[in-house]
């Protein structure tokens, strides 16, 4: 300890992600507005993240895409936007006035001057041209509701304008107005993903105009972000909360100092909780097992995952990128992958790490607990077949 702030060892810090994730299964809970809450955001980069998210939570599993459905794309509790790290999230809809100018306003100035430097590199229509087409765009969008790109560019045909990007280099390449132009307003909050056009584990999405929110000071969001997440994730370090918002590391200590956060002392050096946090949090009364999806906010909640991830177990389960695939958990911590293969059937692997020995060491209630949530899964997914859109040495590995 130091300077008089509470010790939080690797057992507790555990025993708050099993309760405040709810993965604990006496803290699943009934809807994915739910889910949302307790997470704040869950990766929506790969569709079906969003799904087994949401289903390794529920208390009843079955309601998962119905359930997930109904959320997004009818109540619109849900919304799938542009958030953290320039990365697609769904977060509880009225949360995106919070989102939007905590993380989405300097983005989105560096996406619009980029797409409007581009075009006036390949000699395409200047800035005036494109807010008129933009103006143009959103309202063909407000009269159809919902419309994939190639119906934007019907309705308001000068979306389809082309230009050359990068030109003379090796990777030049022609862009289409309406595919760049769509981007940059996800980012400005002014569109969101829509239904998709097949099934939930599809990644073509229709467009919709985004939720009406209030235009909140930087600062205001940015504490109202850092005291969600924190309430969710904390401790965390200064380290892990710069790496999760990406904002500068004066924007995060100046949300810490404005939310009155409380430091308390990691492993690995100082941590913040909220300032009602500080508390002992009991462990969950049984052990427990989990099957989360690759890209769940659990597992790429922090930058620093020792305390939950063994170093050595990385490379079989994170992609050259550092996006995390399919894991398998015991008691708060990953110790191997699982897979669904093409005949439906989920298959898992323990991988020697911390406290898990040669594979054998989790013992025979571990393994009937993981057992229990592989037969638990399968069971929801029925005939649809999941592949990550991230795919990692160890899922490979299950499939082949």
């Amino acid at each position: 300890m130091s300077d008089g702030a509470r010790y939080i060892g690797v057992a507790e810090r555990r025993a708050r992600l099993a309760l405040r994730h709810r993965l604990d299964p006496a803290a699943r809970v009934a809807t994915p507005e739910a889910v949302a809450d307790a997470l704040l955001a869950l990766h929506g980069s790969d569709p079906a993240t969003v799904y087994l998210a949401v289903g390794a939570r529920l208390a009843d599993p079955a309601a998962t895409v119905p359930e997930t459905d109904r959320a997004l794309y009818a109540d619109r509790t849900l919304v799938r936007m542009h958030g953290m790290r320039h990365t697609v999230f769904v977060f509880p809809t009225r949360s995106t006035a919070v989102v939007h100018a905590s993380t989405g306003l300097t983005v989105a100035a560096r996406e619009r001057a980029s797409l409007v430097k581009d075009m006036a590199k390949a000699g395409a229509p200047d800035a005036a041209w494109l807010k008129e087409v933009e103006e143009s765009a959103l309202a063909a969008l407000a009269r159809l509701g919902q419309a994939t790109a190639a119906q934007l560019a019907r309705e308001e045909p000068r979306l389809r304008e082309q230009f050359v990007y990068a030109a003379g280099k090796r990777y030049e390449g022609v862009h289409t107005v309406v595919t760049r132009l769509l981007r940059v307003l996800g980012v400005e909050g002014k569109v969101v993903r829509g239904r998709p056009l097949g099934s939930w584990t599809s990644s073509q999405f229709r467009w919709a105009l985004a939720p009406e929110h209030a235009e909140l000071p930087v600062a205001q969001a940015q504490s109202e972000l850092l005291r969600h997440w924190l309430r969710a994730c904390g401790p965390a370090t200064e380290a892990d909360l710069k790496w999760w918002t990406g904002w500068r590391v004066t924007d995060v200590r100046r949300a810490l100092t404005a939310i009155g956060a409380r430091a308390v002392t990691l492993d690995e050096g100082t941590g913040y909780v909220v300032e009602d946090d500080v508390d002992a949090v009991p462990a969950p009364t049984r052990p427990w097992a989990a099957l989360l999806p690759g890209l769940d906010p659990t597992a790429m909640g922090w930058q620093g995952r020792d305390w939950y991830l063994a170093p050595e177990l990385r490379p079989h389960l994170f992609d050259y990128s550092g996006n995390v695939g399919p894991t398998v958990w015991w008691n708060g911590r990953v110790v191997g992958g699982w897979a669904q293969r093409a005949d439906g059937e989920i298959v898992w692997r323990i991988l020697a790490g911390e406290g898990t020995g040669d594979g054998e060491g989790l013992g025979g209630e571990a393994k009937a607990a993981i057992e229990a949530e592989a037969a638990r899964l399968g069971a929801w997914l029925g005939a649809t077949r999941v592949t990550p859109r991230f795919r990692t040495p160890m899922e490979k590995e299950l499939v082949s």
